[in-house]
């Protein structure tokens, strides 16, 4: 595990102390919850990003198959 200094005003120290307190919580379990969801948001974009360009690729590439099938059935 490692070790992270975070300088913060100290009104706001006060409050996430105070909002730690009423989940029953320390501050570093608060800041590590919040990480972690912060983490899973980036990953889950991320992961959509890759879909969709995956995606965007075989559409085209479907769109592609599409107008060749349009032109031979016209024919």
């Amino acid at each position: 595990m490692s070790a992270l200094t975070l300088r913060l005003p100290e009104q706001k120290h006060q409050r996430l102390k105070a909002l730690a307190k009423s989940k029953g919580m320390s501050v570093n379990h608060l800041l590590e919850e919040v990480t972690t969801l912060i983490l899973a948001e980036f990953d889950l974009k991320t992961q959509f990003e890759i879909r969709a360009q995956r995606g965007q690729e075989k559409a085209e590439r479907g769109q592609e198959l599409l107008n060749k099938a349009k032109t031979g059935f016209s024919e």
